[in-house]
């Protein structure tokens, strides 16, 4: 059994910064300490004994730079198995690109992980893959801390409907973590009948099948905002 890790990162974020005519870098190259956050993302998976082989969907016009970049200045991330494949518009568009590049068996387990959590363990990740060998689809999760509210969108906001008991609410991190034979065709499933999901687990639920939660960790942030990049900058001058 093999595991493959695909990153899709060929999303914009414009959360991070509004668009502008400006070049800027897209969230996934923008520094953390000096180094892309990609490049901290992809420096755990590449260190992992587990991974055989990771798949990166970019946009087009970064595939060749990146990939220099990591020769000239990260060539430790190239001693993992690296394809580096053009994303889409949208985050499945990426993944079922990686999806078409990969070579893998039925019972291969392959990662999804976001290209802007640096901060996934060793851990982590050994512990959802054990789960989706286990029970072929398997995610990574965080009990929700604050009261959940599920309201009805008006005109002037929103009215709260009921108040969801925590208990039964986790916050989804990645990896997300599947067989490969049940990723593919919950993929294609999903492009025949026009269904964009929000991760891959909502494409395994609309399948019909369990997915599993292992827990994650506070510290798995996903870099969207100029307050998330704060909050990292102080998680990686306390790691050091």
């Amino acid at each position: 059994m093999k595991v493959f890790v695909i990153i899709p990162a060929a999303g914009l974020g414009t959360r991070m910064s509004p668009p502008s005519p400006a070049k800027t870098p897209t969230k996934q190259f923008k520094h953390l300490g000096g180094v892309p956050i990609l490049v901290h993302t992809l420096r755990v998976f590449a260190a992992s004994p587990s991974v055989s082989e990771i798949i990166l969907a970019l946009r087009k016009d970064e595939i060749a730079g990146f990939r220099a970049q990591l020769e000239q200045q990260y060539p430790e991330i190239l001693g993992k198995p690296l394809q580096i494949v053009e994303g889409g518009e949208h985050r499945q568009d990426s993944v079922a690109s990686a999806l078409r590049n990969l070579k893998a068996d039925p019972d291969d387990i392959v990662l999804i992980h976001d290209a802007v959590r640096p901060f996934i363990t060793q851990e982590i990740v050994a512990h959802v893959i054990e789960a989706a060998q286990k029970h072929h689809a398997a995610i990574a999760g965080w009990p929700a801390v604050d009261t959940v509210k599920q309201v009805e969108r008006t005109s002037d906001g929103a009215i709260v409907k009921s108040t969801i008991p925590r208990a039964s609410i986790v916050m989804a991190q990645t990896p997300q973590g599947f067989r490969y034979d049940i990723l593919k065709k919950a993929f294609d499933d999903a492009n025949a009948d026009g269904f964009l999901g929000t991760d891959e687990a909502s494409l395994i639920e609309r399948a019909g099948l369990p997915v599993e939660v292992v827990m994650g960790s506070p510290r798995n942030i996903k870099i969207t905002t100029p307050a998330d990049m704060e909050l990292a900058e102080f998680y990686l001058s306390s790691s050091r």
